[in-house]
């Protein structure tokens, strides 16, 4: 039987959420290539600022001659409701990356209000209340 604290933290060595992700591409500290493994309809529509597209089914062809080995991968799909992210997490893993999967998916990077862009660049950011802390902006 497992205990709690090895349960915890190895769901955290395997996974992330878009708040963790955003903090470490603004910070600079943790290097890693954020990877979209949903379609290209998908992608088209909107997609992570400063991810690379790759769907999870074109991972073990791919993966080798574009992201070198020994580089760490967060994969993401489009929400809670969607397994893509864990389909492309198990291509990673099943190639020897490290990865980690963001959970919440594209659906809560773009509640929380971060950066995403489609081929015609920048979208609005829109924060959602139901999911993070909205305050108004301070008058000054």
């Amino acid at each position: 039987m497992i205990d709690a604290q090895s349960y915890f933290a190895a769901k955290l060595a395997l996974e992330t959420d878009a708040s963790d992700v955003y903090a470490a591409q603004k910070s600079g500290v943790e290097d890693f290539v954020l990877v979209d493994v949903r379609g290209d309809e998908a992608w088209a529509q909107g997609r992570i600022a400063g991810a690379i597209h790759m769907p999870y089914r074109e991972i073990a062809t791919r993966a080798p001659q574009e992201i070198p080995a020994g580089t760490d991968v967060v994969v993401y799909c489009w929400s809670p409701g969607c397994n893509a992210g864990a389909k492309g997490a198990l291509a990673f893993a099943t190639l020897g990356y490290r990865v980690r999967e963001m959970i919440g998916g594209y659906e809560y990077w773009m509640r929380e209000g971060q950066p995403v862009e489609n081929d015609e660049g920048p979208l609005p950011r829109v924060f959602d209340a139901q999911v993070m802390v909205v305050r108004a902006p301070v008058a000054g």
